[in-house]
């Protein structure tokens, strides 16, 4: 799982292998060490969740996802799913979860559990 973050919004983004194991097991979750710790993120399927929302617990974040919605985006060709959530203080944290496709251009990372990328074939 990938996370990009910019400002206030939030992406994940999940391979295929990602998708099903979250579908299956209800979470997934990744870690980054840094120096003086570890930076952890998680994506939840959550039985109370009307949307999908983040939360900062302990030393990361985690995003809840309605099972419903789960399930719907891992079963389907959906490419992803976002929410606007108001925190308290009124400010707003764009969230977005999305299948990671193959990227179009030169990179140097592995990308064969990626989604075929649609824009590859005209």
């Amino acid at each position: 799982m990938k996370i990009r973050i910019k400002g206030n919004s939030l992406r994940l983004r999940l391979t295929k292998t990602e998708v099903a194991n979250f579908k299956v097991n209800g979470e997934i979750a990744e870690q980054t060490c840094v120096l003086g710790g570890v930076f952890h993120y998680k994506l939840v399927q959550d039985e109370n969740a009307t949307e999908l929302n983040a939360s900062w617990i302990g030393s990361g974040f985690q995003v809840s996802v309605p099972i419903s919605l789960a399930n719907q985006w891992a079963d389907s060709d959906e490419v992803g799913f976002q929410n606007i959530q108001v925190l308290p203080d009124g400010t707003e944290l764009f969230l977005l979860v999305e299948k990671d496709f193959v990227c179009l251009d030169n990179t140097f990372e592995d990308q064969s559990d990626n989604y075929p990328n649609p824009n590859a074939v005209c």
